[in-house]
């Protein structure tokens, strides 16, 4: 967020503080565009000039400048004192293969179809409807199979998001408990993998879209997975996979309206056994005024999808209305929870 206020011990005022919030829409698009052009990963081996990085990019050397300049008044690269840049904490997460890489996320969250929605952010504040559908006239999903290289980068995002998750899921629940695992809306097997590699007498279903689903097998081949993983093409609103004694849904239920989840939670509550248990991964919405990426990340489902982030309560109602009763939230060190359900 820019600072305004040249003296960090003194309280911001009100308007001081709004600017800074103003402003921060113009530090988004600046992380945007370094993403963009790949600018934390040239500069890995030693510190550059603008000049030379706009050589690498093929940009305008005093505009990159000026971009790199203010990026790095926020923290985001550091600049010394023969003008070469280099990467600070923040700035080393927009590099390309780093473990919590956040490149891909940055180009797909700030790119172009995402402002058309926030753009529009007004019409779902008049009408409950979602403003990249009415921008558009498609909603995001036929619009990433429209456009490939969009979708592509979303799911980059998704699979770098995934991997810390991940490791915090694994860390926060006994998986070893189960025997076959059913991974709804799996995407190309990230969550799986890193279950069954971690107990080694599991074996699972992974269950998405057949555009989806061939692409899955190539990536549990590469993982040497592919023997204890079953790919399964489908729809979940028309049905799911039966036989699990493990349902698991993250970041799914999240992208979807109450009828629809309920939809989608029938469908597994139907091909569930009875002693199955169901496990949703979202952020759970806290009470209170508390900062919270939960919040704002529920925004983004209201302009962009139609979904929405829920609190506990919310999750429990919700559950139920699917024939589930919660029997547990357990927190993770990311910022998603464990939601723990079984049939009723």
């Amino acid at each position: 967020m820019t600072q305004l206020n040249n003296n960090p011990n003194t309280p911001v005022p009100p308007p001081i503080a709004m600017l800074q919030m103003i402003s921060g829409f113009w530090i988004s698009k600046a992380i945007y565009a370094v993403a963009k052009l790949g600018i934390a990963d040239y500069l890995i081996d030693r510190p550059k000039t603008a000049e030379e990085l706009a050589a690498i990019t093929e940009t305008h050397p005093l505009s990159l400048y000026r971009l790199l300049r203010a990026l790095a008044s926020v923290g985001i690269f550091a600049e010394d004192e023969n003008h070469k840049f280099s990467l600070t904490p923040l700035a080393a997460t927009l590099q390309t293969d780093v473990p919590g890489s956040l490149r891909f996320f940055a180009i797909s969250e700030l790119g172009t179809h995402h402002s058309l929605g926030w753009n529009n952010l007004l019409h779902s504040l008049k009408t409950g409807e979602i403003a990249f559908d009415n921008a558009t006239g498609i909603n995001i999903w036929e619009y990433y199979a429209q456009h490939p290289e969009d979708a592509k980068r979303f799911n980059q995002a998704m699979t770098n998001i995934t991997a810390v998750e991940v490791a915090a899921i694994i860390s926060s629940y006994n998986f070893s408990e189960f025997q076959n695992i059913v991974d709804i809306g799996g995407g190309q097997g990230s969550l799986l993998t890193q279950i069954l590699k971690a107990n080694q007498k599991l074996k699972g279903f992974i269950f998405d879209l057949p555009q989806v689903i061939e692409a899955t097998k190539l990536q549990l081949q590469a993982e040497d997975i592919a023997h204890r993983v079953t790919a399964v093409a489908g729809n979940f609103f028309e049905s799911v996979p039966e036989g699990g004694d493990a349902y698991l849904l993250k970041h799914i239920i999240h992208d979807w309206d109450e009828e629809k989840a309920t939809t989608i939670l029938k469908n597994c509550h139907q091909a569930m056994p009875q002693h199955s248990k169901l496990l949703l991964f979202e952020i759970v919405i806290a009470p209170g005024n508390e900062q919270s990426f939960g919040k704002l990340l529920d925004l983004n489902m209201l302009v962009m999808a139609g979904g929405r982030e829920r609190t506990q309560e919310e999750y429990r109602a919700l559950l139920k209305s699917a024939g589930f009763q919660l029997t547990r939230i357990i927190p993770t060190p990311s910022i998603v929870s464990i939601i723990e359900a079984v049939k009723v």
